[in-house]
C-alpha cells in the first residue's frame, strides 16, 4: 500500500517549484573566458561531488542524488536573488555573471552539508524548506560579519562549513525520532552503494582545491596558485592520515571505507577556513593531519555520543566531517594571524573580532535550525513514517526492489 503522504507532495511539492521558478534577472558575460572552468570545477562539487557521496545507502540512492539535484539547484537559484537584493534594489535587475553563480553555489554548499544530517528522513518538501532558509540564514551571517565585523567576503563565506554542520544538528535535534538510539532496518550500505558514495568523495577531494581558491583574490601575485597548493597538500596528508588511523583503529588491521570516504576531505575543509592566514606548505600539512585525526576520531567515537547523550541522529556524521575540521580551520586561522601580528593591540582586537565571528554564526546557524526544525514538526508537510525512512519506493519508480 503506498504511503499516505506520498499523493499529498502533488498539492505541495509541484507548485512550491514552480512558484519559486521566477524572478528579473539580467545576465553579465563579461567574466566568462576567465571564470568557467573554475565555475564547472565548483559545479562538479555540488552536482556530482555531494550527489554521489549520499548514494551509501541500499535502499535510498535515487533519492540521495537525486534530492541532491533538486535542492541544489532551488538553492542556488535563491541564493542569487537574496545576493543580488542590494542590484535589484538599486538597479531594478539582478545582475548575474559566473562569479555571482559560483558564490551561490557555496552557499548552497552549507545546505547540502547540513542535508547529510537528515538524509533518509524527510521528505522532497522538507528539503526544499530546509534549503530555503538555510541560504537566507546563511546570508543574513554573511552580510552581518561583513557590516558589523568588516569580515572579509572570502573569510565570511568558508564559515559555511561550520553554519551548515550546526544547523543541520539542530535540525536532526529538534526532528529527533524516538527508536532512533537502534540503526533502522533500511540504514545501512553495501559494497555496491559504497563504491558510488566513494566515488563522489573522490570528486570532491579532485575539486576541492578550487573550491577553496576559487574566490581568492587574484590581483595579489601567486595568491590563488598559493591556495590551490596548500589545500591539495592538507588534502593529501589528511587522506594518508585517516588510511593510517583507520588502520590503526580496526581489530583486524583493516581500512574502513567510511573512514576513508568521510575524513580524507577534513585537511581541505580546515584549510579553507583559515586560508587567508595560511602561507607555507608545512602549515597547510599541518592542519590536514590534525583534522584528519580529529574527523576520524570524531567519526568512530562522537556520532553515538551525540545520539545517547543529545538525542541527534547525524546519518552522515556531519559534525565530524565538516564541523570539526571547520572549528580546527577556525582555531589555526587564529593562531596563525597572533603569529603573524607585530602589534599586540591589534593581535588582541583580531582575536575578539574573530571569536565574535564564531559566536555570531554559530548563533545565527543554531537559531535558523531551531526555527526550521519547528517548521518542519508540522504534520501538515507529512514527514516520512519511520519504517518509510531510508528507502526510495516512498518517492520513485523502483523496479526490482
Amino acid at each position: 500500500m503506498a504511503p499516505q503522504y506520498a499523493p499529498s507532495l502533488r498539492s505541495r511539492l509541484a507548485p512550491l517549484l514552480l512558484f519559486l521558478q521566477t524572478g528579473n534577472v539580467k545576465v553579465d558575460g563579461e567574466t566568462f573566458s576567465n571564470f568557467y572552468a573554475e565555475f564547472q570545477d565548483v559545479n562538479v562539487i555540488v552536482i556530482l561531488g555531494f550527489g554521489f557521496l549520499c548514494t551509501f545507502l541500499v535502499r535510498y540512492g535515487f533519492s540521495g542524488s537525486g534530492f541532491n539535484l533538486l535542492v541544489a539547484v532551488m538553492a542556488t537559484q535563491w541564493a542569487i536573488i537574496l545576493n543580488g537584493i542590494e542590484s535589484w534594489y538599486y538597479r531594478g535587475k539582478i545582475r548575474v555573471n559566473l562569479r555571482s553563480l559560483v558564490v551561490a553555489e557555496m552557499c548552497t554548499a552549507s545546505v547540502l552539508i547540513s542535508m547529510g544530517t537528515m538524509l533518509g528522513k524527510t521528505n522532497p518538501v522538507h528539503l526544499i524548506i530546509i534549503a530555503l532558509l538555510e541560504v537566507s540564514g546563511f546570508i543574513v551571517n554573511e552580510w552581518v560579519l561583513q557590516t558589523l565585523l568588516k569580515v572579509r567576503p572570502l573569510n565570511s563565506i568558508m564559515l559555511l562549513h561550520i553554519f551548515g554542520a550546526f544547523f543541520g544538528l539542530m535540525l536532526t535535534w529538534i526532528l529527533y525520532r524516538k527508536g532512533s538510539e537502534q540503526r533502522f532496518e533500511k540504514e545501512k550500505f553495501d559494497s555496491k552503494t559504497g563504491l558510488f558514495s566513494m566515488l563522489g568523495s573522490v570528486f570532491l577531494w579532485m575539486f576541492w582545491p578550487t573550491f577553496n581558491s576559487v574566490l581568492v583574490d587574484d590581483r595579489t601575485p601567486g595568491r590563488k596558485l598559493g591556495a590551490v597548493c596548500s589545500t591539495y597538500l592538507a588534502l593529501a596528508v589528511s587522506a594518508v592520515t585517516a588510511a593510517a588511523i583507520s588502520l590503526l583503529s580496526h581489530p583486524k588491521g583493516k581500512l574502513n571505507l567510511i573512514h576513508m570516504q568521510s575524513c580524507i576531505l577534513a585537511g581541505g575543509v580546515a584549510v579553507g577556513v583559515s586560508m587567508s592566514a595560511v602561507h607555507q606548505p608545512w602549515e597547510a600539512m599541518t592542519i590536514g593531519f590534525s583534522a584528519a585525526i580529529i574527523s576520524t576520531i570524531g567519526f568512530q567515537y562522537l556520532k553515538i555520543h551525540m545520539l545517547l547523550a543529545f538525542q541527534c541522529h547525524d546519518t552522515c556524521a556531519t559534525l565530524s566531517t565538516h564541523g570539526l575540521p571547520g572549528l580546527l580551520g577556525w582555531l589555526s586561522h587564529l593562531l596563525l594571524q597572533i603569529r603573524d601580528s607585530d602589534d599586540h593591540t591589534m593581535a588582541i582586537r583580531f582575536a575578539v573580532f574573530h571569536i565574535c565571528t564564531l559566536l555570531i554564526t554559530i548563533t545565527i546557524s543554531l537559531s535558523t535550525g531551531f526555527v526550521t526544525g519547528l517548521l518542519l514538526k508540522w504534520n501538515f508537510w507529512r514527514p516520512p513514517q519511520s519504517k518509510k525512512c531510508f528507502d526510495d519506493q516512498a518517492f520513485w519508480e523502483v523496479c526490482n526492489q
